[in-house]
C-alpha cells in the first residue's frame, strides 16, 4: 500500500479492494490524475482509494504524472524528548531535498545540521518513506521523504534556520507530542504516532 497526501487529503494505492469507507473508491483501469484531484477537492470523503491486482503497476503508473523530488529527515531523540520545529504556523521535522551525490542518510543528517543546528547526530534506523504532492512552478511535484530515527548527545539548544521559514525548533518531551498533533501535516502526524508514540528503540 502507498499513501499519498495532496493537500491534508490522502490517495490510497492499494492492491487489496475495499467495499465500506468514508473514501471515494476508485477501481483502476486508467488514471485520470485531474478526476482524482476534483475528487479530493470537492468531495466530502476522507480521501480517493485506488485498487488494482498488481500494486507495483498501479505505483508505477501513478508516478508518471509527477516529476519526483527526493528528500530526506529525521526524527531526532534526546534522552526523552524530541526534535520538532515549527514552519508555516505547522509542527513538522526537519527534512529537505536531496542534493547531487548525497544518499538519503547524508541528507537527512545536513539537513537537521542545518534547520535546527544540531551536530553529534547518530543514524539509529531507517523509518518509513512519505509520499506528498505539491505545485512548482505551475506543476505536480511527488516529494518522496525517506525518513530516520536519529539520536545526538549535542546539549546546545536547537537553532531554527530562520532562512527557511523556521520560527522554532526545541526539543518536546513525548507525552507532550499527543498534544501538539492537532498542529502538524497528516503526514508528520502519522510518522509521529507511529514511531514516538509507540516503543521505538
Amino acid at each position: 500500500m502507498y499513501k499519498v497526501f495532496v493537500n491534508n487529503k490522502p490517495i490510497i494505492l492499494s492492491d487489496k479492494p475495499l467495499v465500506h469507507s468514508d473514501y471515494e473508491i476508485l477501481l483502476y483501469e486508467s488514471i485520470n490524475f485531474n478526476e482524482v484531484l476534483h475528487k479530493l477537492k470537492y468531495s466530502d470523503n476522507l480521501g480517493v482509494y485506488l485498487y488494482h491486482t498488481d500494486i507495483e503497476h498501479l505505483w508505477e503508473d501513478f508516478q508518471k504524472y509527477f516529476k519526483p523530488i527526493y528528500a530526506a529527515g529525521g526524527i531526532v531523540k534526546k534522552l526523552d524528548s524530541y526534535l520538532l520545529i515549527n514552519r508555516n504556523n505547522h509542527w513538522d521535522l526537519p527534512k529537505g531535498k536531496m542534493e547531487l551525490g548525497e544518499n538519503e542518510e547524508e541528507t537527512a543528517i545536513r539537513e537537521v545540521e542545518e534547520e535546527c543546528g544540531i551536530q553529534a547526530l547518530q543514524i539509529v534506523k531507517p523509518l518509513r518513506t512519505t509520499y506528498h504532492v505539491f505545485h512548482e512552478k505551475g506543476k505536480q511535484r511527488l516529494k518522496i521523504t525517506s525518513w530516520f530515527l536519529m539520536e545526538t548527545v549535542d546539549q546546545s539548544e536547537p537553532i531554527p534556520q530562520a532562512e527557511e521559514g523556521i520560527t522554532q525548533a526545541k526539543f518536546i518531551a513525548k507525552e507532550a507530542l499527543s498534544e501538539m498533533s492537532a498542529f502538524m501535516y497528516d503526514n508528520i502526524r502519522e510518522l509521529i504516532q507511529d514511531f514516538i508514540t509507540k516503543p521505538i528503540i
